[in-house]
C-alpha cells in the first residue's frame, strides 16, 4: 500500500488493516479487504488506475479485486465516468454491507447445496424404491435420504433467513441505534 501523506492517512491504516482483516476471517482476500478498507475513506470514487496506485497491484489483480467487490456489492460501479474511465465506489453503510456481504455467500452456498440435494434425492429415492436394491443397501439410502431431507429442511430455513437478511429484517432498530436516534 501507498505510504500514508498525512498523519489523518496514517491513523486509517490500522482501521483498514482491520476491515481486511476482519473480511480474511468471512473467507475474502485481505487484499480485497485492504482495498474496500482505501475505498471507504475515499470521499469519492475512484478508477481503476487511482486504486492501482494506493494498493501497487497489477491492473488485473486489481481488476479480479473489484469484480470480487462488486460480486458482493461493497463497491459499485457508478454509471457516470471520468474521461471514459468506469468509477467505483464503496458502500460505506456497515448494516448495507453486512447485509450484502453475508447475503451473497448465503446465497451461494444455498444455490450449491440446493443444486447438489434436487439432483441426490430423487435419484437416491429410486434406489430405495428399486425391488432389486438389497435391503441392506436399501437400509442406508433410507439413512441417507433421511439426512438429505433434513438437509433440505436447513437450506429452506437458510433462504428465509437470507430473504430477510436482505429485507433488513434484522436491522429495523439497528440502524437507528446506531445514529443515535
Amino acid at each position: 500500500m501507498k505510504e500514508p501523506a498525512t498523519r489523518r492517512e496514517a491513523l486509517r491504516l490500522p482501521v483498514i488493516d482491520a476491515i481486511a482483516e476482519t473480511m480474511d476471517l468471512y473467507g475474502a482476500n485481505y487484499t480485497f479487504g485492504q482495498l474496500y478498507g482505501i475505498m471507504y475513506f475515499e470521499d469519492r470514487p475512484m478508477t481503476l488506475e487511482e486504486m492501482q496506485s494506493f494498493m501497487n497491484m497489477s491492473k488485473s489483480n486489481m481488476s479480479y479485486a473489484v469484480r470480487s467487490l462488486l460480486d458482493t456489492k461493497m463497491v459499485t460501479k457508478l454509471k457516470e465516468k471520468d474521461e471514459r474511465k468506469d468509477l467505483y465506489a464503496a458502500e460505506t453503510d456497515f448494516f448495507q454491507t453486512f447485509r450484502n456481504f453475508f447475503a451473497a455467500k448465503l446465497q451461494r452456498e444455498i444455490d450449491v447445496m440446493r443444486r447438489a440435494l434436487d439432483a441426490a434425492i430423487p435419484e437416491l429415492s429410486e434406489v430405495i424404491l428399486d425391488a432389486a436394491t438389497p435391503d441392506d443397501e436399501r437400509k442406508l439410502c433410507l439413512r441417507d435420504l433421511h439426512k438429505l431431507k433434513h438437509a433440505v429442511s436447513y437450506y429452506d430455513w437458510l433462504q428465509r433467513f437470507v430473504n430477510d437478511l436482505r429485507a433488513g429484517v434484522f436491522f429495523e432498530n439497528a440502524e437507528d441505534e446506531a445514529r443515535g436516534d
